[in-house]
């Protein structure tokens, strides 16, 4: 649990430890505000169903915040479409904005999101996605809203973020069991990339011993993401493509009817997870917390059987 510290042990931290220092000065931030605004209450947070549903029949509501990253905030819907489903109440989901992004100890990549979590621009380019989610009545930025669930607790250091299931991470502060075998995005997919390997590779969380230059091989590959993430795969593969995205639910359509979708544990592998859509997934072994799950879902370590999966998906 978060424990605050003392003058002294502050001032040691920063000197000796800037990430860290980072991480606790947006637990302090954070944790402070929830306690101000009753976002958790001791024994009377609602961290179990029966709870959950308690107050959702008193209130004929629930209002549910987090901070994001984007990625994390994908994984948290199908916690999300769960409580809708078993409360069966309007869930406004409200994003906390410009919280500071914690620097990872297991990565010195820059997070392509820039310094927050969610920024206003992130929010106002995720919210045509989350709002056309059916178990969402409505998600907008947060001012100060009265607040049921906050699914940031997920980041009071008792779950081991780095070597867990991240799309579980929820399920454990809410008491909500997620069915990750099922799609919990619903996009109307753009038909138009049917006959395409969409991909997108982030500069974190790559494994540093796989090549994608076999993908020149493959006509009508389309790279989704950042300029200079395309511009560095495209070394690799002379003849991908570029398409820029305006917001993502175009990106979640794309990967609804694309042929077959190849990402690393970034924020697009999080929309293929969830649509169901064919999948092959990077999987970065220092961080093994995005799991596939469900029909369609592929996953590797090593090159061959990178290519293999590949050329089994394009058959068919």
């Amino acid at each position: 649990m978060f424990k605050k510290k003392n003058l002294i042990s502050r001032l040691l931290l920063k000197l000796t430890n800037s990430n860290q220092y980072k991480q606790y000065k947006w637990e302090l931030r954070n944790y402070t505000e929830q306690e101000v605004l009753n976002f958790f209450t001791g024994d009377d947070r609602l961290d179990t169903q029966e709870k959950i549903i308690a107050v959702a029949r008193q209130d004929q509501v629930l209002n549910i915040i987090h901070s994001g990253n984007s990625g994390d905030l994908i994984y948290a819907l199908p916690t999300i479409k769960k409580i809708y489903e078993v409360t069966n109440v309007p869930i406004y989901l409200y994003l906390r904005l410009n919280q500071p992004l914690p620097a990872p100890v297991y990565s010195n990549s820059r997070h392509s999101m820039g310094s927050v979590m969610i920024s206003q621009n992130m929010a106002n380019i995720l919210f045509p996605l989350l709002n056309s989610q059916s178990y969402i009545y409505k998600c907008e930025a947060y001012n100060n809203q009265k607040i049921h669930i906050d699914l940031d607790f997920f980041r009071n250091k008792t779950i081991p973020l780095i070597n867990s299931n991240l799309a579980r991470w929820y399920s454990y502060v809410t008491g909500f069991t997620p069915e990750l075998w099922k799609p919990w995005l619903q996009v109307k997919p753009d038909f138009s990339y049917a006959d395409k390997i969409v991909l997108a590779r982030s500069e974190r969380y790559r494994n540093s011993t796989i090549n994608y230059s076999f993908l020149k091989d493959y006509k009508h590959t389309v790279f989704i993401g950042v300029k200079s993430e395309y511009e560095d795969m495209k070394k690799a593969i002379p003849n991908l493509q570029w398409f820029q995205l305006k917001n993502f639910l175009e990106l979640a359509q794309i990967i609804a009817g694309c042929k077959f979708f190849v990402g690393n544990q970034s924020f697009p592998y999080s929309i293929a997870e969830g649509l169901k859509t064919p999948r092959i997934l990077e999987a970065y072994y220092h961080v093994p917390h995005v799991i596939p799950e469900g029909e369609n879902a592929h996953d590797f370590y090593y090159q061959n059987h990178f290519e293999s999966l590949v050329k089994q998906l394009n058959q068919l």
